[in-house]
């Protein structure tokens, strides 16, 4: 088959055997007929058997292809007598495989009863009853070393005792009255003898060659074609038929030829699966399908597969149509399994590349539309794209459903859109969070730091505006989303809790400073009059009114920080904290009982909730001891400030002792009065005693005490001599400016004069001097 390519053939083959007595010339006809080169008898060798067994060889020059079949002779005397076991399957086997039968017979033997034909005649008539349903053979009836008797008169006789035969045979019920006609076309002819008229012989062989061309048209040789093998299968049901044969079996031709189309047809489709991997147009695909979308893929594998198909149908075509159906779509199957990767892969990149395309193009969208129109669209115009490059990739075998590729790409658009859709949110929320705790921190601050009856009030007040207006901001702000109206809900009351939160969280940092803030303000009132200007403690001021005051300012800003009241819940923390720490004389007893009922001894206020709880009783009775023991000081150099200044305004001697020296002192008064020039002695000795009193600070140094006064005086006298010299003299080496510092003396008030004469030497302790018109005034130590 493969020498001669007889599998390119289809149906249109034909198959020529030869039966006949042994040494008939049947080898020597066909070498002459079909250009074969069988082997032939020597004649002077003798006369025995040439061929053994079946031999097979192709016609030449005939069309279509001819495959020609020697057989073995019959009643030879190699095999015996009884030995016709293979004469009968031979004659099986050519039955079965071909669409002429030659039967090599002498013509001599025409008319004889015991002729050598007749054995061969009922042996193929017998084994015509084993063949299933068997196709119409044309038996051509070879005359051999044809006599001067016409081939008219001798035909007749030859059908008749072919018929003789026919009817002798036995046969099937069904077949009893079927005439020979139904399974032969029994056809005659005559050639004259090889030997004696060898011109004549290949002249007449000539005439029979050509009509062996073109034998299996419509009116040929082979006219009938019923259960003809394709070509391709030839060779595998031959050795299927000799296989039953050899078994002894009867041959079922119609199930024969299901048996090999089923296999003949698998064996293409593995061949065209084979081939289809290994084409390289496929592989080509398959890489680049494997790294990234390929545009007109469907189209392109379509065109390969159906190239494939199509080379399947050209060569399964003359195979039983049921069984080339059902092995093409088996075929179709192993094809479409083996590109169905290659599709999924296609399919996953398509998602991949429509995804990415959709959020680039989403977050452009954003920038010109609102978020909702834009998702929507977007989403439908890239659910469209991926749509149009599934059609692309698309097959035309098969109708592979996208749907979940297209719904799982649905799913991660929504997920990227609720996910730019949160951030988005989250950026809108953090913004007007952002705002909101601009526009509360520094007012709420401020408002806490003042502590009046209107602080929380004014706390409401502000953080009901400023929520309000982050509110409507975010409601305008997320508007373009489309929220469902919980959602949205859910957005503005987190809004408007992060406004009650930032004002809890700074009175929370504000309470954690209540100390610091307590004092400041306690300082403030304390140190500073009405005028916010620095007090001078000249002894006048009652200073127990007010640090009654300050303390009392310090309770007001301790009770407003000790509870958060952003509701209208009234409370009596204000009145408790003054009844417990600033008006506890007023309500003394001695009674323990009453003093037991400490209203701070408790860890919550009476009708404020514990989360709104800032400071707690017992830590307000902490921080005011705290804050007592800080402010003592303060309150104590108050005090001493005042008596200092009381002390510095009474350094006269007392009246008694004043009308003492004016009685006793009359007599050296009278005479200072009768010599003037111990009043101006005097008069200098007082100018340089007071000029000594100011520049050595004795006032001050003697409010330190007696002892040290005199130490550190010791000290400073004979420097504070020594610079009043200096100045005389400084002041002697100028004589031309002394008339205009005169003048310029004379015009200033007295006041400024001696505050120019004298100069003002400020300490550092507890109290300041200042010299006036009348005398040394202190100033609290606070203050400075």
């Amino acid at each position: 088959m493969k020498d001669v390519r007889l599998g390119e053939c289809g149906l249109s083959y034909a198959v020529v055997s030869i039966m006949g007595p042994q040494s008939s010339g049947k080898s020597t006809l066909l070498n002459h007929l079909f250009g074969t080169n069988f082997r032939e008898m020597d004649a002077f060798r003798g006369r025995s058997q040439t061929t053994k067994g079946i031999w097979l060889a192709k016609a030449q020059n005939i069309e279509p292809c001819t495959l020609v079949m020697d057989l073995e002779g019959t009643d030879g005397r190699e095999r015996g007598e009884d030995d016709t076991a293979f004469e009968k399957q031979s004659a099986l086997f050519a039955l079965a495989v071909s669409d002429i039968v030659l039967i090599n017979m002498w013509c001599h033997d025409i008319g004889r009863e015991q002729a050598a034909n007749k054995p061969l005649l009922k042996t193929v008539f017998q084994v015509m009853m084993r063949l299933f349903s068997p196709r119409k053979t044309t038996l051509l009836f070879v005359i051999r070393d044809k006599s001067r008797t016409p081939l008219e008169n001798l035909e007749p006789i030859l059908r008749e005792d072919i018929q003789k035969i026919w009817d002798a045979v036995p046969k099937p019920h069904a077949h009893k009255e079927t005439p020979i006609s139904e399974f032969f076309d029994v056809q005659v002819v005559a050639l004259s003898s090889y030997e004696e008229k060898e011109e004549l012989f290949k002249q007449q062989v000539s005439d029979l060659r050509d009509r062996f061309q073109h034998s299996i048209a419509p009116g040929g040789l082979a006219g009938d074609r019923r259960g003809v093998v394709p070509a391709s299968g030839f060779s595998f049901s031959s050795q299927q038929f000799w296989k039953v044969i050899k078994e002894n079996k009867d041959l079922d031709l119609p199930a024969h030829k299901v048996m090999v189309a089923t296999v003949r047809c698998e064996e293409i489709g593995n061949e065209k699966v084979t081939s289809f991997i290994a084409d390289e147009e496929w592989q080509q695909f398959e890489e680049a399908v494997q790294h990234d979308f390929v545009t007109g893929f469907g189209k392109k594998l379509s065109s390969l597969l159906d190239r494939c198909l199509s080379e399947y149908d050209m060569e399964a075509i003359y195979f039983d149509e049921g069984v080339r159906s059902s092995k093409r779509q088996q075929l179709e199957s192993k094809l479409l399994q083996l590109v169905n990767p290659a599709y999924q892969s296609l399919l996953g990149h398509l998602h991949t590349r429509t995804l990415e395309a959709f959020k680039e193009y989403f977050g452009k969208a954003l920038e010109k539309e609102g978020f909702a129109v834009a998702a929507c669209n977007c989403t439908e115009t890239f659910l469209e794209k991926f749509d149009r490059g599934s059609e692309d990739a698309a097959i035309q075998q098969v109708n592979w459903d996208t749907s979940k590729v297209r719904d799982k790409l649905r799913r991660d658009i929504e997920a990227h859109v609720a996910s730019v859709r949160a951030a988005k949110l989250s950026e809108l929320c953090a913004k007007y969070e952002a705002q909101l705790t601009k526009a509360l921190v520094e007012p709420v601050e401020s408002l806490l730091d003042s502590a009046s009856e209107d602080t929380w009030p004014a706390i409401r007040k502000l953080l009901q505006r400023e929520t309000k207006t982050a509110v409507l901001g975010l409601e305008s702000a997320v508007s373009a989303f489309e929220l469902d109206e919980a959602t949205e809900k859910e957005l503005l009351a987190k809004l408007e809790k992060h406004g009650r939160s930032v004002v809890e969280s700074k009175a929370k940092e504000e309470a954690g400073r209540v100390l610091i803030r307590m004092k400041d303000r306690f300082s403030t009132l304390f140190s500073r009059d009405a005028d916010s200007m620095p007090r001078v403690w000249t002894g006048k001021e009652d200073i127990k009114a007010i640090t009654k005051t300050a303390r009392s300012a310090s309770v007001k800003l301790l009770s407003t920080m000790a509870a958060i009241r952003l509701e209208e819940d009234g409370d009596n923390i204000e009145n408790t904290l003054s009844l417990a720490l600033v008006d506890t004389s007023r309500h003394g007893t001695t009674d323990r009982s009453i003093q037991l009922s400490d209203p701070l001894a408790s860890s919550s206020w009476e009708r404020v909730a514990e989360e709104k709880t800032l400071i707690t009783p017992v830590q307000c009775k902490n921080l005011w001891r705290q804050f007592k023991a800080e402010t003592e000081y303060t309150v104590t150099q108050a005090i001493a400030a005042q008596e200092a200044n009381k002390r510095n305004n009474n350094w006269l001697p007392p009246p008694w002792a004043l009308a003492a020296m004016a009685i006793l002192g009359f007599n050296e008064f009278m005479t200072l009065l009768r010599n003037p020039l111990y009043l101006f002695a005097i008069f200098v000795i007082y100018l340089v005693g007071k000029a000594l009193w100011v520049q050595s600070e004795i006032g001050r140094e003697f409010q330190h005490g007696f002892l040290p006064a005199i130490l550190s005086l010791s000290t400073k006298f004979v420097p504070t001599v020594m610079n009043i010299l200096k100045r005389l003299a400084d002041a002697g080496q100028e004589p031309a400016a002394a008339p205009e510092r005169q003048r310029e003396m004379e015009l200033q008030p007295k006041s400024t004069r001696n505050g120019s004469l004298y100069s003002n030497v400020t300490s550092a302790g507890s109290s300041s001097v200042t010299t006036s018109e009348i005398g040394p005034e202190y100033s609290s130590p606070v203050v400075q």
